[in-house]
């Protein structure tokens, strides 16, 4: 075999925006010779970072798709996946995090833990991905690394340790001390690429043994040999402390924290030291696939390569090649010419092409192996499909997909850009699970549905580059939902005759609001007084009656409908006579169920200097917004907020000219809540006029 599984390292990088993830990327592209120049991610130079391979990336500085290396760091292979802080591309996240078994979060040593750090957190505790908290940015005025320990563990719940220490800080900024082996280490050299060790300065001793003496007290939980010396009062030795570190770390019992400035060169090297003591090889996570074949009975996969093959299809690039599907092989291994199952589709196909990407480079390879992350070519598949080969039949769990909260309406503007927007369309759908697509039946119109208006920014402007698409857009809309607040009654007989048997059905029971999910369906029927085989066919149509409800025409959530009588006819009740018969019953209840229309809230957080937090506040205010909470830190304040999402939009430019451009807000979907009267009515007018306009 190749490769060692054992010194294999599959991590994403994860972090709120702006903490640097790109930028540490390319510090560890650099160190581990991959690259031979560093580029900045608003590249002056006018090449951007690597990892942002897109133009969009290096005109916004942000990222936008995940982008997979590998890189070689001492004796361990490293694959490598820089992931977007924006929560418009949680998808991203999501899909890396699938695949991943560690991950390095960044923190901003100023910012600290900042309202994408808690959704990437709750990512990582969905997926259980132990992880290494890095806090950048220490030559920054205000950094202060011990403030973002103490939010990791105050907010985020982990059990956040520092096992470095910063030797000055903002612009006096010299190294780090290593807790682990109590040595000071200083980046000589243009690039810091000249590590010089040292002993820890006089000034810091005291506090290095306060915080050695920390550490060591914090490990002992996770070895009996580290308490007995510790307790014994005898020296630690390196190495047991590091296996101490690495057992609490992969328990997600511990969270080690490491300091530096990628930006200045810092610190870089023993991250990516520490990525090999502390975080997975691909056998020490246990991964597991359903078995169709027996009643999706749940198997453990093992990293052998022996094994037939299971692979994950967690990503999709469509690109000039063709379509690309990025696979991580979780057991068996997978070569050139292999003939494999995509046990979704039930189609076999044969493994053609074989690279390894690196951003958008990519290398031909002839064989992967388990923990291995590789690009397949030329394949029809989904995002999220599982491949296997040797006669298995397996499927793995898919990855966690948000539903989309807003959508636009999208117009080409001739004939070439309509055949070219239908393309960018099933290309970007087939990509990105969070981007949906439909045409209206009543206005004929193209909509499209995303995370945010970013996101759905984001793919037009992606048309008109990459597709040379002209479109025009109209409002971005809201999408609501409709909910009932009572319970009401129906008793509903659907009769119809014409020549020949007629159609019979009725219908008895209620419909009630049900907190626990969007729908429920239950059958209270007693005496077979309607008969069995017609329950489907009465909640199909209940199914197809809460697809739009009469208010405004969204979806109706959060209803339970229960039939507990009915009547049927030995010639006439059919599928179809139960089904309009339940549609029938289910308009008769829903207008005395005193329904009402939900609109999503978005998790606000706005972080801008103290001076400007009553411009916030009367902001927020204004857009029928609750505020959940506020915190000032010295010259910087956060305020989170519960805003409706259609009170933000144009929220950025009203912010921008209300701090001089000084504040930067996220937002997420938090739920759904009900709208005011006042929204509500407008709401429905403007739905009744322009169904008027349709007749």
């Amino acid at each position: 075999m190749g490769i060692d599984i054992t010194k294999m390292r599959n991590i994403g990088i994860s972090a709120h925006i702006d903490s640097g993830k790109t930028t540490l990327s390319e510090r560890i592209l650099f160190y581990s010779n991959k690259i031979h120049a560093i580029h900045e991610v608003r590249g002056k130079d006018g090449v951007g970072a690597t990892m942002d391979h897109m133009e969009l990336e290096k005109e916004r500085g942000i990222t936008i798709q995940s982008a997979a290396t590998q890189v070689e760091w001492k004796d361990y292979t490293v694959n490598l996946i820089d992931t977007p802080g924006h929560v418009d591309f949680t998808i991203e996240v999501e899909r890396s995090l699938r695949v991943l078994d560690g991950a390095i979060l960044v923190l901003c040593a100023v910012g600290g833990v900042q309202s994408q750090s808690i959704t990437v957190d709750r990512q990582l505790k969905r997926y259980h991905v132990p992880r290494i908290a890095f806090v950048n940015k220490c030559d920054r005025t205000g950094a202060n690394p011990f403030k973002v320990k103490n939010q990791l563990r105050e907010k985020l719940g982990l059990n956040a340790v520092m096992i470095q220490l910063p030797i000055g800080l903002e612009d006096k900024l010299e190294g780090i001390v290593d807790l682990v082996t109590m040595k000071a280490v200083y980046f000589d050299g243009d690039a810091g690429t000249e590590l010089r060790y040292a002993e820890i300065p006089a000034h810091l001793k005291a506090d290095a043994d306060k915080h050695h003496e920390e550490l060591i007290d914090a490990v002992s939980m996770f070895s009996d040999e580290v308490a007995e010396k510790y307790l014994g009062g005898e020296t630690v030795g390196e190495e047991l402390i590091r296996k101490a570190i690495r057992k609490g770390t992969l328990e997600e019992k511990f969270v080690p924290v490491m300091v530096g400035s990628a930006y200045k060169n810092k610190g870089i090297q023993p991250l990516l030291d520490g990525v090999g003591y502390y975080l997975p090889n691909p056998t020490e996570v246990k991964n597991y696939a359903l078995d169709l074949d027996k009643n999706e009975e749940q198997k453990e996969l093992s990293c052998d390569n022996k094994s037939p093959t299971v692979a994950l299809g967690f990503k999709l690039e469509d690109g000039q090649y063709g379509q690309l599907t990025y696979v991580r092989i979780y057991q068996g291994a997978l070569k050139k010419g292999e003939e494999l199952t995509n046990t979704r589709a039930r189609k076999k196909f044969k493994v053609g092409r074989l690279v390894r990407m690196h951003a958008d480079n990519m290398e031909d390879i002839n064989e992967g192996y388990p923990g291995d992350i590789v690009a397949l070519f030329g394949i029809e598949c989904a995002s999220g499909d599982t491949f296997c080969g040797g006669g298995i039949n397996y499927a793995m769990t898919s990855m966690y997909v948000p539903e989309p909260v807003i959508s636009l309406a999208v117009n080409p503007k001739d004939k070439k850009s309509a055949d070219q927007m239908a393309k960018a369309l099933n290309r970007f759908t087939k990509e990105d699970p969070t981007f949906r697509t439909f045409v209206d039946p009543e206005s004929n119109q193209t909509i499209i549905q995303g995370m945010g208006e970013l996101h759905l920014e984001v793919y037009i402007e992606r048309m008109r580059r990459e597709y040379k698409c002209e479109v025009e857009t109209g409002m971005p809309q809201v999408a609501y939902r409709e909910a009932i607040t009572q319970r009401a009654e129906f008793n509903y007989t659907h009769k119809k005759q014409t020549g020949g048997s007629g159609q019979y059905g009725r219908v008895a029971g209620y419909v009630e609001p049900w907190s626990e999910g969007d729908y429920e369906f239950v059958d209270n029927i007693k005496g077979g007084a309607i008969p069995t085989e017609f329950i489907p066919s009465c909640n199909k149509g209940f199914k197809e009656a809460v697809k739009k409800g009469s208010l405004i025409g969204f979806p109706i959530v959060s209803i339970r409908c229960v039939i507990n009588d009915g009547q049927s006819h030995p010639v006439d009740s059919s599928d179809i006579a139960f089904q309009l018969a339940a549609i029938g019953a289910f308009r008769e209840a829903y207008g005395k169920a005193r329904p009402c229309i939900l609109e999503p809230i978005m998790k606000v957080s706005v972080e801008s200097p103290t001076e400007f937090q009553g411009n916030i506040f009367a902001s927020i205010n204004q857009r029928r917004g609750i505020i959940s909470a506020s915190t000032e830190d010295g010259t910087f304040s956060r305020v989170e907020a519960e805003v409706p999402l259609s009170e933000m939009f144009g929220y950025s430019t009203v912010l921008r000219s209300l701090t001089q451009g000084k504040a930067e807000f996220t937002m997420e979907f938090e739920k759904y809540g009900r709208a005011p009267v006042s929204v509500s009515e407008a709401l429905i007018k403007d739905f009744n006029e322009k169904k008027k306009e349709q007749r």
